[in-house]
């Protein structure tokens, strides 16, 4: 049986080297580091540079850009899920004067605010921070090119909010609160706002000549909640790990999954990606991966992993431009998903069951469609249907005795039985649809009643 602290076999181990090879190689990169974890455990690293004898690895920071956001995000959600905001506030509330006080947390988390995507010139992440000193700075004159709420935007403001709000709320800087409140309790001891040794120089590579350009590094000040950090491969292993599976001293499980669940329509014609809460989720070779991507004068990085088959990967290199480091970071969950396949664990019966939740299980029949209940842990319930096409859902048991719907179309509906006078069960009540035990069962309340004749061939 794999234990997840087994290493890869030698052909996956290579076969990796290889892909974060070629990368470097093709796209011209001074150094680029790679790491792959599965099953929370680190089980591959590895890096190519063009100097000799100094490779980084898996310890050496560099900025990774947007994948800030996602830090960002968190500590939003904690603001939420301690009860100091709900997240379909304004930011009014919270922080009044921006201009902008109508869009809700919400919308700026997702980034379907509609504020624009950049703030108003000099390039903003080749300037120092310090000619930004105000909110308004950053916003512009015209800071909102489309309505609140209308599509998916992606900005870069908008997430320069989210930081200012933070700090309103906690009365303390937006660095700090991170460091107190993520880094800290997540053992993320090689993440910070300011660069640390061992770090990586940001370089530019000239696009027609292999020559290089040293990039400048700034303090984007107002902006840092959009960009600042810097990190290491082994600390983002530790954060993907977290956002699978959520910690209790930071955000719980159930946050965590809300925040990878898509929050706004994608662009038009782009149905392989979209935005959570400060994530982004993309289709992949026919897998959901979520994390972050991110760039930065002299530096990418990318940060992706997928729930399902449990492995995360990151990549990190300082370049402008060159390798594809979110395409990178995808090949590299996949060489590990497909060459090595999650091993998924023991099947165990539930540790104890309720008489009357297991009398609801088996068939039932909303009209004339087949649909298969089943007990699940926690007395949830399953309902699915039994052929290919139709709607299907888990629910989770309410303490009134409902059961609320986790997903699809049926997600937030309520279910619950409804039983006759004499106390058994007449037919299950899910969202005002009926669903029976027999087709239209003749002894149930069906609603517009059953034809008397009952059911009939073609010649009667």
């Amino acid at each position: 049986m794999t234990t997840p602290s087994e290493e890869l076999f030698p052909s996956t181990r290579r076969a990796l080297l290889h892909r974060a090879a070629t990368a470097q190689a093709e796209g011209r990169a001074p150094s680029l580091v790679a790491a792959v974890q599965r099953q929370g455990q680190p089980v591959w690293s590895g890096a190519r540079t063009c100097v000799e004898g100094h490779a980084p690895d898996s310890d050496t920071q560099f900025r990774i850009g947007s994948i800030t956001k996602t830090f960002t995000a968190v500590l939003v959600m904690r603001l939420r899920d301690e009860g100091l905001i709900h997240l379909d506030d304004p930011l009014e509330k919270h922080l009044p004067g921006t201009g902008v006080g109508d869009v809700t947390v919400y919308q700026l988390l997702g980034h379907s605010a509609g504020l624009g995507a950049e703030a108003p010139s000099p390039w903003w992440e080749r300037t120092p921070g310090t000619i930004r000193p105000e909110l308004a700075d950053v916003l512009g004159e015209k800071p909102q090119p489309h309505p609140a709420g209308h599509r998916h935007h992606y900005s870069n403001p908008g997430y320069t909010l989210l930081g200012s709000l933070i700090e309103a709320v906690r009365g303390a800087s937006w660095e700090e609160v991170l460091r107190r409140e993520i880094l800290e309790p997540l053992g993320l001891r090689r993440t910070s706002a300011q660069p640390q040794a061992p770090h990586a120089g940001g370089w530019a590579v000239h696009p027609w000549a292999d020559v290089l350009l040293p990039e400048q590094v700034e303090d984007l000040g107002l902006m840092a909640p959009a960009g600042q950090l810097w990190s290491t491969a082994a600390d983002l292993l530790r954060f993907a790990a977290f956002l699978v599976e959520g910690d209790e001293r930071v955000l719980c499980a159930a946050s965590v999954r809300e925040m990878r669940e898509p929050s706004a329509p994608s662009e038009s014609g782009d149905w392989q990606s979209g935005y959570g809460l400060g994530v982004q989720v993309v289709r992949r070779g026919g897998r959901t991966l979520v994390g972050h991507t991110g760039s930065l004068p002299g530096f990418l990085a990318a940060l992706w992993f997928s729930v399902e088959d449990d492995v995360a990967a990151v990549v990190l290199s300082n370049a402008t431009s060159g390798p594809f480091t979110g395409e990178v970071a995808a090949d590299l969950v996949r060489i590990v998903a497909e060459a090595e396949p999650r091993i998924p664990e023991p099947w165990r019966p539930l540790p104890e069951v309720d008489g009357q939740l297991l009398a609801l299980t088996g068939l039932w029949y909303w009209g004339t469609h087949t649909f298969a209940l089943k007990l699940i842990a926690d007395r949830g319930l399953e309902l699915r249907p039994l052929r290919a096409a139709g709607r299907g859902a888990a629910f989770r048991a309410e303490q009134d005795g409902t059961w609320t719907g986790l997903g699809g179309y049926y997600a937030g509906e309520t279910l619950r039985v409804v039983r006759a006078d004499d106390g058994t069960v007449d037919h299950l009540d899910l969202g005002s649809f009926v669903f029976t035990r027999e087709p239209y069962d003749a002894g149930a309340a069906i609603p517009g009643g059953v034809d008397e004749g009952g059911w009939r061939g073609l010649g009667s």
